[in-house]
């Protein structure tokens, strides 16, 4: 319980203090350009990498298709566990033929 309180109040001051940067950046943009650039930039900046994934037996997947057919699993399980109860199980495995395996994530 006390190191939730921690991790909570460590939070919220890490969020205040990151809008409290993001004003005075703001408020400053004619004198100093460059540092909002550089701030909104890496903002932008997706991440390439995913990090190896569990499939379900627990064995790692490095290899990005791999990942993404973890991925696509994981999709698919979850929104047919959230289906309706009202669909019989043929409709349910006719609603997880639709997807597309060799798109990309």
């Amino acid at each position: 319980m006390e190191y939730r309180e921690i991790v909570q109040a460590a939070r919220d001051q890490v969020r205040k203090t990151e809008a409290l940067i993001e004003l005075n950046m703001a408020r400053d943009i004619k004198g100093n350009k460059k540092s909002f650039y550089r701030y909104t930039g890496d903002k932008r900046r997706a991440r390439e990498n995913v990090d190896p994934l569990h499939k379900e037996m627990r064995d790692l997947v490095a290899w990005d298709m791999k990942k993404a057919e973890v991925v696509d699993n994981f999709l698919t399980q979850s929104s047919l566990a959230s289906a309706p109860a009202t669909l019989s199980k043929s409709q349910k495995e006719k609603a997880g033929t639709g997807r597309m395996k060799n798109q990309p994530l």
